[in-house]
């Protein structure tokens, strides 16, 4: 006999239910597709702005010019802005990639994401895209992107094992993730950068270089994927006492 397709529905929701009852308290109010991979061993900073300062304060020191040159970002090139919040690289990046590049802006607040892509919208930025990711996932094309930012954002992401393997294939093989970030604790809103190193390396990113940026509130880390993506199983997390000295 057939089942409803509500009765089948109503069977496994129940049966979902029934599975996060044997689960760890810690694992219960984890996405699902999170839980194969460790959680992180550190405080997750509140997300309590989508700006990490005013844009004409940033320019004034010449935050995003700096960080796009280290970056080497070129005409023509495709990249990804993540947890893009306001926009403030999103269109600075429009603007030096140019017509023959892309940017595909992302964030995980629905209402952020379509505040920003009115901005594209009012600002004609035609070589832009936006996109809404999920918090252990951004959802990118693979092969796709010459550099990804992560700027002021990476201490608030609250599955970074996750996260950070699923954004893995999203690079092309000659590509960069770019993080920019403040050099104290993550409950403070920054990452010490011997923790960013060891977490990234954990899932099979190479750290290429790490530069003192004061300007933008503390460091430019650069990382390449080193063709080995551990199985999520295999990752071993880090420890933040571990890891409590920068450098």
């Amino acid at each position: 006999m057939r089942l409803p397709a509500l009765a089948l529905l109503a069977f496994a929701t129940l049966s979902a239910a029934a599975c996060d009852q044997f689960l760890p308290d810690a694992d219960r109010n984890r996405p699902e597709t999170a839980r194969a991979f460790p959680r992180a061993d550190r405080p997750v900073a509140h997300i309590e702005s989508t700006r990490w300062s005013d844009e004409e304060s940033r320019d004034r020191v010449n935050e995003a010019e700096d960080v796009m040159d280290r970056a080497g970002i070129r005409p023509g090139m495709t990249v990804a802005d993540i947890g893009a919040g306001e926009g403030y690289y999103t269109i600075r990046l429009a603007r030096r990639v140019g017509p023959q590049g892309r940017v595909l802006a992302q964030d995980i607040l629905p209402e952020v994401r379509d505040s920003l892509a009115m901005r594209v919208s009012r600002e004609n930025l035609d070589n832009v895209s936006v996109k809404l990711g999920a918090a252990d996932n951004p959802m990118l094309p693979e092969r796709s992107f010459d550099r990804i930012f992560m700027v002021h954002m990476y201490h608030e992401i609250t599955e970074p094992y996750a996260f950070l393997w699923n954004l893995y294939p999203a690079l092309k093989l000659s590509g960069e993730l770019i993080v920019v970030d403040a050099d104290r604790p993550t409950d403070q809103h920054g990452t010490p950068p011997r923790l960013l190193k060891c977490e990234f390396e954990a899932v099979g990113y190479r750290l290429v270089a790490l530069t003192p940026k004061p300007a933008a509130g503390g460091y430019v880390a650069r990382f390449t994927i080193g063709g080995n993506r551990p199985r999520p199983e295999d990752i071993r997390p880090c420890s933040v006492k571990r890891n409590r000295r920068a450098g």
